[in-house]
C-alpha cells in the first residue's frame, strides 16, 4: 500500500510539474475603443491606458529571469492595434544590406497568426527595434515563404528606443486579416506572441535569448509550432 501511495504521489507531481513546463492555451482580453490610435512608436496615445498590460514573457527554454516584456493590445472598427514594450539594456540591430532579412539577427518582438485549422497557413510579423518588418507565410513542418508579404496598405508599424529598450507599435487593418483567413468576425484571433533577445556572451559572440507568452510543446526553441499560440479575444 505505501509503495502504491508513493507511485501516485510520483505521477502526481510528473503531471503537475508537466502542465507547468507545457502551459495550456492562454486568452487574452482586447479592449474595443471608439477613435484610431495614433501610432507615435512609443505608445504615447492616452488610449492605450485603456489596455489591458500583459507581462508573462518568460524564457522558456532556460532558467533564469527574462527581460520584462509588455504587451498590450486594443480594436475599433476597423483595425486591431498593438504595442510592444521591451526593456533591454543592450539593443542589438544589424545593417547588413540584407533587407528585411536583417531582421533576423536583431533584436525583435513578434507576432504570428494562424487561422482554425493547422493545415492552413499561418502568418509571422517579425520586428526590430528600427520598425524593420519581416512578414512571412508558412505551413506547419513546411518550409516559410520570406518573399511574401503583408497585404498592401493593411500593416503600418512604427518603433522607437530609449535608453532602457525599445517600443514597437502597429496597426492591422481587419480587412487584412480577413482576406488572409485569419478573422471570421468571431471575435478570435490566434496568435503568438514572442521576442529575440539577442546577448553578447562571454566569447564576444552575439547569440539569440528565446521569449515567449506561451511555452509551446518543443524541448529546443521553436515558435513554428500550432502549440505556441495563445488566442487574443475581441472583447466590447
Amino acid at each position: 500500500m505505501r509503495l502504491l501511495l508513493l507511485k501516485c504521489v510520483s505521477l502526481s507531481i510528473f503531471f503537475s510539474s508537466f502542465l507547468l513546463i507545457f502551459s495550456p492555451t492562454k486568452t487574452y482580453s482586447v479592449k474595443k475603443i471608439k477613435k484610431s490610435i495614433q501610432l507615435t512608436g512609443n505608445g504615447a496615445d492616452r488610449q492605450w491606458k485603456k489596455a489591458k498590460k500583459l507581462c508573462d514573457f518568460p524564457y522558456p527554454w532556460r532558467a533564469e529571469t527574462a527581460p520584462k516584456t509588455e504587451f498590450k493590445a486594443l480594436y475599433d472598427d476597423t483595425h486591431f492595434y498593438f504595442l510592444y514594450r521591451a526593456t533591454d539594456a543592450e539593443i542589438i540591430q544589424k545593417s547588413k544590406g540584407l533587407g528585411e532579412m536583417d531582421v533576423v539577427a536583431s533584436d525583435r518582438v513578434e507576432l504570428f497568426f494562424k487561422g482554425a485549422t493547422d493545415d492552413a497557413p499561418y502568418y509571422s510579423l517579425e520586428l526590430d527595434a528600427l520598425g524593420r518588418i519581416l512578414d512571412t507565410e508558412g505551413y506547419f513542418y513546411k518550409k516559410v515563404d520570406f518573399a511574401w508579404t503583408w497585404p498592401t496598405d493593411g500593416l503600418v508599424v512604427k518603433a522607437s528606443m530609449d535608453e532602457t529598450g525599445y517600443w514597437v507599435e502597429g496597426s492591422i487593418s481587419f480587412a487584412s486579416l480577413r482576406a488572409l483567413g485569419l478573422y471570421h468576425d468571431d471575435g478570435i484571433l490566434r496568435t503568438g506572441l514572442y521576442r529575440a533577445e539577442y546577448v553578447t556572451q562571454a566569447d564576444g559572440k552575439v547569440r539569440p535569448q528565446w521569449i515567449s507568452w506561451i511555452h509551446p510543446d518543443a524541448e529546443t526553441p521553436n515558435f513554428h509550432i500550432p502549440s505556441s499560440f495563445g488566442i487574443l479575444e475581441l472583447v466590447e
